[in-house]
């Protein structure tokens, strides 16, 4: 059973000569996930795990946590998140923002009954940086195990087909979905992994791991 540890980085930066404007992301937020699904008359929710949201006015670090889930098919562990604004250059107001959000403990066993994987997830962490200039977003996932074809390098926006022994599709799991807005003002969004299910499966709905927005600083 493999298991393996894959990081990355996105930056978006503005433009020195851009004129201010409202941020189509929040100034700083993270979660460490979420989930939504159903299978005939059950219904699995797991509202928005560990949100925090910086306070731009204020120097200083906003924390959250979440509690372990464990629901049939889906187990999650503690997870938490930090908001921190910190004042760089009083005397021009400059601040920068650090929002993270980290997880560990998922397994989700609902495809075993469908011939397909066990999926699971030893630890995780995204986060979103940002200062006057840009922002930027990081991420990471330790120990993964029944991610079958998962590449070692994982690039913006890839789709995991997660299927059965059959070869029959169950899922698609789209990693590191990177969001800029148009026109882009510097911010940013991203969520490290979202799975949906396929008909297939017998399930409808997604489970989210891992999200973090940020904006650039005044």
């Amino acid at each position: 059973m493999r298991k393996i540890l894959i990081a990355g980085a996105v930056v978006a930066l503005t433009f020195a000569t851009a004129a201010p404007a409202f941020a189509s992301n929040p100034q700083g937020t993270a979660s460490a996930g979420s989930a939504d699904f159903a299978k005939a008359d059950q219904t699995f929710k797991v509202e928005p795990l560990a949100v925090c949201n910086v306070n731009p006015d204020q120097a200083g670090t906003v924390t959250a946590s979440g509690p372990a889930v464990s629901r049939s098919g889906l187990k999650i562990g503690e997870t938490s998140s930090t908001c921190t604004t910190e004042v760089v250059n009083p005397d021009e107001f400059l601040t920068r923002t650090k929002s993270v959000a980290k997880g560990k403990g998922f397994e989700l066993s609902t495809l075993v009954g469908q011939k397909g994987p066990r999926l699971k997830i030893g630890e995780w962490t995204i986060n979103c940086d940002a200062d006057e200039k840009g922002t930027s977003v990081g991420w990471e996932l330790k120990g993964m195990s029944g991610w079958t074809g998962l590449p070692q390098q994982i690039p913006s926006g890839y789709v995991h087909e997660v299927k059965a022994s059959s070869g029959v599709v169950l899922a698609r799991a789209k990693f590191t979905d990177t969001v800029f807005p148009v026109p882009n003002d510097g911010s940013i969004s991203m969520t490290l992994l979202k799975l949906t299910f396929e008909p297939s499966s017998g399930y409808t709905g997604s489970i989210t791991v891992g999200t973090a927005a940020c904006s650039p600083t005044p």
